[in-house]
């Protein structure tokens, strides 16, 4: 089995899918890789246009599981892979494209993890061998005319899709189209007056509220799993376009795409995903949510693809530290580490250092909140956005652009700098040199020679540029000790490395 690891807890997230390689029937566990079709598995919410309603107990699901388990298909997909011969052992220790040495406290660690360094090339499989590729999955019929919802990493790179019903009966199906960054394919099978599941809404869904899963676990066709809402909104890793409902409904290879009910019979997710150190149900179940998986839905069969909106920005976490440097009242918002030039954000008038708290009056608690809310707009919609920026609150308007053109980036700040026992960066700075500033691409900044104490125990590194300080931008060493002499416990430094920044927190009292 595969997996993506997640540093430093060692919690893998998974996409769940049952599959067998060359027919030696080995289960396996995939994430979005081109040419690996293979179903994932988690719990999500949907719309629901009935009032709540307390339940007393376990609800029954019996009479649900009759109703709409006839609507709840097994999906078979076949295929070719690509074999690679690195070992996964390997690869989740030193991911492909990041730089020899790099070690997993630095913090552009994770950065590179998810993006690669710039310049680099990364790698696809080596030898170029392929071989036969089963799988399978779930999903669910949304329309008597056989339109079907699952997954997109069910489907992607199928070379042949069969939908089975409950009643036996196999089709050949079409992918009207898949949307890798919401997880979310379209089928189509040529049948009529097929029984068809209702679709609720998670706006009314609440944690502690029972759901079930039925999907085919390891082939295991409409089998029933029950459990209870754990969160709502929650963002993981690589995919933020989706505020995942998280479960602890069991769930497991094979239920990916399958439908999550409530209580009252409506669809309210598609389980996607699970968090596992083996590959299999540990009690972290995660669903797309059915409003999301819907508006992909009718924007395939409308067009045969799904648009996003783009603000153009790469954001990172608040923490504590971070917080303090801006003189936030709580760690909440989404931290501004650069602005495409010329991209939305940028005519907005966005700048680096700026802290987005809300976006047409919504929350912006964990940086992944941004994208979900962005992604889910349209393009060429009008946003409003209120930002903390030197200190106080401000508002501007962006008019989204398209996400085709280009994906939005999100780094992690490392949060693991000890605090500073002496009240100085431990930095030895000196201005950039006009060919150095060219280099680099920057206006302004100033090289680290030497990096001690609070500074390096945060991770930056002697080479490194130091392009602003607390969002200020920095042009001398004397600039540098003006700020840090207004920073009671921390300050946040921004470090260019290469061609990517990040702010590095660092705690100076």
């Amino acid at each position: 089995m595969s997996t993506l690891s997640m540093s430093p807890a060692r919690l893998t997230l998974a996409l769940l899918a049952a599959g067998v390689i060359g027919g030696a029937g080995a289960t396996f566990v995939s994430s979005h890789h081109a040419g690996a079709a293979v179903p994932a598995t988690a719990n999500a919410p949907a719309m629901s246009t009935t009032p709540a309603v307390a339940v007393a107990g376990a609800p029954d699901f019996s009479q649900i599981t009759e109703r709409h388990g006839p609507a709840v298909v097994n999906i078979a997909v076949s295929g070719m892979r690509a074999v690679s011969n690195d070992d996964e052992d390997e690869e989740r220790a030193a991911p492909r494209g990041m730089p020899p040495g790099m070690s997993p406290n630095d913090p552009f660690f994770e950065f590179f993890r998810r993006f690669g360094p710039p310049g680099f090339a990364v790698p696809g499989p080596r030898g170029g061998q392929q071989q036969p590729m089963r799988g399978q999955g779930s999903g669910f019929i949304v329309s008597a005319d056989g339109v079907i919802l699952t997954n997109a990493h069910v489907v992607h790179g199928a070379k042949e899709v069969t939908v089975k019903l409950t009643d036996r009966r196999e089709f050949q199906a079409k992918v009207l189209g898949e949307d890798a960054k919401t997880d979310v394919a379209v089928l189509k099978i040529d049948a009529k007056g097929l029984p068809t599941v209702p679709l609720g809404s998670t706006r009314e869904l609440r944690p502690g509220e029972w759901v079930a899963a039925i999907g085919s676990p390891f082939g295991f066709e409409n089998s029933v799993t029950v459990g209870v809402v754990s969160a709502k909104g929650r963002s993981l890793p690589d995919d933020g376009y989706v505020p995942f409902i998280q479960t602890d409904v069991a769930v497991n290879p094979g239920n990916s795409g399958g439908p999550l009910f409530n209580a009252r019979g409506e669809v309210v997710g598609i389980n996607s995903q699970i968090y596992s150190r083996s590959g299999g149900y540990m009690g972290l179940s995660f669903a797309i949510p059915i409003e999301l998986a819907t508006k992909v839905k009718d924007q395939i069969v409308a067009t045969g693809k799904a648009s996003h909106a783009r603000l153009g920005v790469a954001i990172q976490e608040v923490n504590q530290t971070l917080a303090d440097s801006f003189k936030l009242d709580k760690p909440e918002g989404a931290l501004v580490a650069s602005v495409d030039a010329g991209g939305p954000a940028a005519k907005a008038g966005l700048q680096v250092g700026d802290v987005i708290r809300k976006v047409n009056g919504q929350p912006i608690v964990s940086s992944g909140d941004l994208p979900a809310l962005i992604g889910q707009s349209s393009p060429g919609e009008q946003v409003t956005l209120e930002v903390w920026r030197h200190g106080k609150r401000e508002e501007l308007s962006a008019k989204l652009g398209d996400a085709a053109e280009r994906s939005a980036e999100v780094a992690q700040a490392d949060d693991s700098a000890a605090p500073g026992q002496q009240a100085k960066l431990g930095l030895a700075l000196r201005p950039l040199q006009p060919q150095e500033r060219r280099g680099a691409g920057v206006d302004a900044g100033l090289v680290v020679e030497n990096a001690t104490g609070p500074s390096a125990r945060a991770g930056v590194q002697p080479g490194d540029v130091l392009v602003a300080v607390n969002g200020t931008p920095v042009r001398s060493v004397e600039q540098v000790r003006e700020v840090v002499s207004k920073s009671d416990k921390s300050v946040a430094l921004l470090i260019q490395r290469g061609d990517s920044r990040i702010f590095v927190p660092v705690r100076i009292g």
